[in-house]
């Protein structure tokens, strides 16, 4: 095997090339492949593959061999057409790789030195997974078939049920791996298969077996390229050409491995040239030819110097003149080798995919019971603590940790739903890699990932929702709180996701978790008032835009609200609190402060000093004296046209200080007519159920402290007053919008858009799902990793020193 004849006066003869004449009549198609003036540099720098030329037939063996970082692995790239050449092109049977890539589906396999397989899957569906997306065609008789056929030409077939397990954690050897490896390629029968360091980390029985698996594919027909290191000597004569590469990416080699050794001992004029083989066992030291390649300057004194003998530059020209073809005009294309090889429908792909990630999460029992176990765990433990009771009588009513306990149970739903994803895309990375090179579906891909684990987070909150209000005993609210943790999970999913997809370690996932997390602790509404934050940001009549974008906010504000408004208790008298609230506040404090402004402006007078105050007071009587005018239906008098700074005066003042009484007036009907039909209502429940009944059921069902949250009822100033307007601060729950685009202030009971008015818990739900939709585009199109690309393209110091440390490990 690999042996050559040589003799004085005649060509060597290769054991190779005579073997090759019988069988290469039994290839059922002939394949091509030709590289003309290809070249390819790198941006900013002279690294990479330097300008050759090269054809080759099917039935080959190549060896791609040289040291560490002489472009290995890119030139394999540019072969399997994943780098597209700066200069040249490359073709197979005359079709040009790059732009007739549709033409050549499925001709080229590529394996890759990571492993692609799934650990939790066994030897035998990680065959099947990949044969359904693989061969679109196929019944299900067909595909088990094809995988049998590849487990018996593997070695495999015994071990077929075997779990693969991970490379700490080892079910099946590293040979058995590396040929399950290339097996999901071997499956579809490339014509034209790419190995990168297929003997890495292997032993040499091991090295041997994988080879052999190559060379037989090879012998059958295929072209098949690998990159080599140091090859042992049996594992170099399998091969039927080798290329080498030397620093800076030039090709110095291109012909028989066996003389491979002669041909760099002749060109540096070394002792019995002539010699590749050890004339005693016929070796061959492989690692020589590198060193002589390598080998450089010695001294004086005797000492290697740090200059090499022979340039890599010099060995490539020496390549140029002696190895390199000369390609005259380009043939015109052939017929190409038919494929079984069909990529399926996109919703095929999906219920693979689907299928493939619910067995593989199946059959990882620690993964399952953690995710099912720890969420009811947190909701006992949570609840266990904020179960506050009096004297040792516990009632809802009176539980003053409730309202903190809500906005713990958004921060578990948010966590759990974002660690649960952070790392289901990283983890899958070199596997998207080959599926990527097969043309099948992110979108599927995606949408299987999501499909899961919003399954997952459905069983998670509703575990958690039972859990909790079973111990905290909460009625009535079983649906709305699921709704809004399952919500506010998917939202965790997809962020989850995104971080997956842009980062590169499994370090910088969950050094970016925190940075996200914190925002939306300190933004959700509960622990910072919106009102309370930096004055730059802070708005005092609706959310502020920042809280807007923070998913807690609108879960938290939901719970609340829905808890407050929708309780058994609080339910038939929302609508008469409202009423009764909102005539109350106008009555109680808006028209005392409007009285208030009157008299200032008149005091004030023309008084250049107080100008730009009275101006500011004139605004907001019209706006509030207008909005009074429309809630009332008592229209002002033609005084109205004087209060303004120019027109004002004593009689203006006077008029506008009566038409306040008169509102007064109205306001304080309005408000008695409703505390009566208030007092009437809850007199004729009363009535019904009994006291004691009526009792319980406020106990049961009304809890006190969220009531003072949501009433603001610890804050002393009912009423703000800004550059345009009084703003109400009492009884938010109960304060109508003040916009018809969506914006309101916090625990708002309906929001506006135009003139429909939506209640806050739907509203808010489809805010949610607003976000998670725009972060699953981010994801599709993989924003954020452009983003990282992006700061680094800018090569701006600080990125430089912290932040690539930071997102990348």
């Amino acid at each position: 095997r690999g042996v050559n004849i040589k003799g004085q006066g005649i060509e060597p003869i290769y054991y190779s090339r005579i073997y090759k004449k019988f069988v290469s009549r039994k290839f059922p198609e002939k394949i091509v492949f030709e590289g003309r003036e290809i070249e390819f540099l790198f941006k900013n720098s002279d690294n990479g593959v330097r300008k050759m030329n090269f054809r080759i037939e099917s039935g080959n063996l190549i060896g791609l061999m040289g040291g560490s970082g002489v472009g290995k692995t890119t030139m394999l790239n540019l072969l399997h057409g994943k780098t597209k050449p700066t200069t040249g092109n490359i073709y197979i049977n005359g079709y040009d790789l790059n732009s007739d890539s549709e033409e050549l589906t499925g001709l080229i396999g590529f394996v890759p030195q990571d492993d692609m397989l799934i650990e939790e899957l066994t030897v035998y569906e990680n065959l099947y997974f990949n044969a359904r997306l693989c061969f679109g065609e196929y019944n299900e008789e067909q595909l088990n078939q094809t995988v049998d056929k590849v487990l018996l030409d593997l070695g495999l077939f015994d071990i077929r049920e075997l779990q693969v397990g991970d490379v700490m954690n080892k079910k099946v050897s590293g040979g058995q791996r590396k040929r399950l490896n290339i097996g999901l390629e071997l499956m579809r029968e490339p014509g034209v298969l790419f190995v990168d360091e297929p003997t890495s980390g292997l032993s040499s029985f091991d090295s041997e077996k994988v080879m052999s698996l190559l060379k037989n594919q090879a012998l059958t027909g295929k072209l098949v390229f690998t990159i080599i290191h140091q090859p042992s000597s049996d594992i170099l004569k399998m091969f039927d050409k080798l290329w080498i590469l030397d620093k800076g990416g030039y090709m110095i080699y291109d012909g028989d491995p066996v003389e491979a050794l002669v041909y760099f001992k002749t060109e540096t004029s070394q002792a019995n040239a002539a010699e590749s083989e050890c004339p005693n066992c016929g070796n061959i030291e492989t690692e020589n030819i590198l060193h002589i390649v390598e080998v450089k300057v010695i001294d004086n004194a005797g000492y290697a110097g740090k200059e090499r003998q022979v340039s890599p530059k010099e060995w490539y020209e020496k390549y140029i003149k002696k190895m390199m073809p000369v390609f005259g005009d380009l043939s015109p294309k052939t017929s190409l080798p038919l494929s079984n090889f069909r990529v399926p429908k996109k919703s095929s792909q999906l219920k693979t995919f689907i299928k493939r990630n619910i067995t593989r999460k199946l059959a990882d029992r620690q993964y399952m019971t953690i995710n099912l176990l720890e969420v009811p765990l947190l909701a006992l433990i949570l609840a266990f603590i904020s179960k506050y009771s009096e004297e040792g009588v516990y009632l809802f009513g009176l539980n003053k940790n409730y309202p903190v306990f809500l906005f713990m149970a958004i921060i578990v739903a948010l966590f759990v739903g974002l660690t649960v994803s952070a790392e289901e895309i990283f983890r899958d990375r070199k596997i998207l890699e080959r599926e990527r090179f097969l043309n099948i579906s992110r979108l599927s891909y995606l949408l299987s990932k999501v499909s899961f684990l919003s399954v997952m987070s459905a069983i998670q909150a509703l575990s958690f929702v039972l859990v909790a209000n079973t111990l905290l005993e909460v009625k009535g609210m079983l649906f709305q709180q699921w709704l809004i943790l399952f919500s506010t999970a998917c939202f965790g999913n997809m962020l989850g996701l995104n971080i997956s997809a842009g980062m590169r370690t499994a370090v910088s996932i969950y050094i970016l978790i925190p940075l996200l997390l914190v925002p939306m602790l300190l933004l959700g509404g509960a622990m910072i008032k919106f009102d309370d934050l930096h004055k730059s940001i802070s708005r005092k009549i609706y959310v502020p835009v920042i809280g807007d974008a923070m998913v807690t906010r609108w879960s938290y504000e939901a719970l609340m609200v829905e808890e407050f408004k929708n309780n058994k208790f609080e339910r038939p008298f929302f609508e008469l609190d409202m009423e009764f609230s909102q005539t109350g506040w106008y009555s109680s404090f808006l028209l005392p402060t409007l009285k208030v402004k009157v008299d200032y402006c008149k005091a004030a007078g023309k008084n250049p000093d107080r100008e730009e105050t009275s101006r500011k007071n004139f605004r907001k009587l019209n706006y509030h004296f207008k909005e009074l005018s429309v809630e009332t239906g008592l229209v002002p008098g033609s005084w109205i046209a004087d209060l303004n700074y120019d027109g004002f005066n004593d009689y203006v003042a006077g008029q506008a200080k009566l038409f306040i009484d008169t509102l007064s007036l109205s306001l304080r009907a309005r408000n008695k007519i409703i505390s009566d039909q208030r007092d009437a209502l809850v007199n004729m429940i009363r009535d019904r159920m009994g006291e004691a009944e009526f009792q319980k059921l406020r106990d049961e069902n009304y809890n006190d402290n969220l009531a003072n949250i949501v009433l603001n009822r610890l804050n002393t100033n009912k009423i703000y007053d800004s550059d345009k307007k009084l703003i109400q601060k009492a009884d938010p729950i109960w304060m109508k919008p003040g916009s018809k685009h969506g914006r309101a202030h916090f625990y708002a009971p309906f929001k506006k858009l135009g003139n429909m008015r939506i209640d806050t818990l739907p509203f808010n739900i489809a805010a949610i799902w607003i976000m998670t939709v725009v972060l699953f585009i981010t994801l599709y199109f993989n924003i954020l990793k452009l983003f990282i690309v992006l700061l680094e393209s800018l090569k701006l110091p600080i990125w430089r020193k912290f932040g690539r440390e930071l997102l990348q490990g």
